[in-house]
């Protein structure tokens, strides 16, 4: 089922000449009834019936908006002119809204990548291309995109893990344009059937279940830690590197492998320490 456009009749003008006619019809109504003329009497009345149904025919279609038009049960095209219209007074017409509409779904609770439980929910921007398909592919489209939103974000989630682990990997919580994107395609590919394009569609909401959560944060706080020792070593480690570098190279102080060993020592104690530390100056001999 696509849509198909069909021309209507502009309803103002069509709307004048109906009233003109029935009123010319109330006139040789009453005409007859003066004159005990029977014939103007029938004509009169039967005129003025075709002309009263002829008003049904009139419809209204606001800005952005689509009346969807059928002919006992079946399909005849959608009117999408603006204002006051008419078509066939038979016609059955269903107004269908073209503008953007958006809606946040609830909040779900899956299980991502690692089989970890999270919440997760989305906000989708979404708007109407095809009203036939809209009005007769599906029973209720707006029930269909939500629902269908949140199974494909139920299945998006269960794609990725919440947080990276490795570097390079695509995460819930880390690349939000990757996820952003694939959850457009999900959602779009379970709409595409009901008439519906949809325009964008994010993350409004993600975080750890409340029975994990706890231990999560104690997790990233660990992965946070370790990453910055790491950091601090591997720039400790640089600087006494270059220090007995720089020592050797000028020729300040010759040292034998024990006492570089306990320079290397105090020098990353010095560097890698939470604390500022307290020296001991040695007055005398080094020795």
């Amino acid at each position: 089922m696509k849509e198909q456009n069909v021309s209507s009749i502009s309803g103002i003008p069509m709307l004048l000449a109906l009233l003109l006619g029935l009123a010319a019809c109330g006139i040789g109504f009453m005409s007859g009834v003066a004159g005990t003329n029977g014939l103007m009497i029938g004509a009169s009345l039967l005129v003025g019936l075709v002309l009263f149904v002829m008003l049904f025919g009139l419809f209204m279609v606001e800005p952005n908006q689509a009346a969807v038009l059928s002919l006992f049960g079946k399909y005849v095209g959608t009117a999408k002119d603006q204002g006051l219209r008419w078509n066939n007074p038979f016609y059955a017409k269903k107004k269908i809204s073209l503008r953007v509409r958006n809606f946040e779904s609830s909040k779900l609770k899956v299980n991502d990548l690692d089989g970890s439980p999270i919440e997760i929910a989305s906000v989708v921007v979404w708007q109407v291309v095809d009203s036939a398909e809209a009005v007769y592919n599906v029973d209720d489209y707006e029930s269909f995109v939500h629902i269908q939103s949140e199974s494909a974000l139920r299945a998006m989630a269960t794609s990725y893990p919440y947080d990276q682990h490795e570097d390079g990997k695509i995460s819930l919580r880390s690349h939000a344009a990757e996820i952003s994107k694939h959850l457009n395609e999900e959602i779009q590919e379970r709409l595409s059937q009901a008439g519906v394009s949809v325009i964008d569609s994010r993350i409004s909401h993600l975080a750890y279940a409340p029975e994990i959560a706890q231990a999560m944060l104690q997790r990233q706080q660990a992965s946070a830690i370790i990453a910055a020792r790491t950091r601090i070593v591997e720039g400790a480690v640089s600087m006494v590197e270059m220090a007995l570098s720089e020592l050797s190279k000028r020729n300040v102080v010759d040292l034998d492998p024990e006492r570089r060993a306990a320079m290397v020592s105090n020098l990353l104690v010095v560097l890698c320490g939470e604390r500022g530390t307290q020296p001991i100056v040695n007055a005398g001999s080094i020795y």
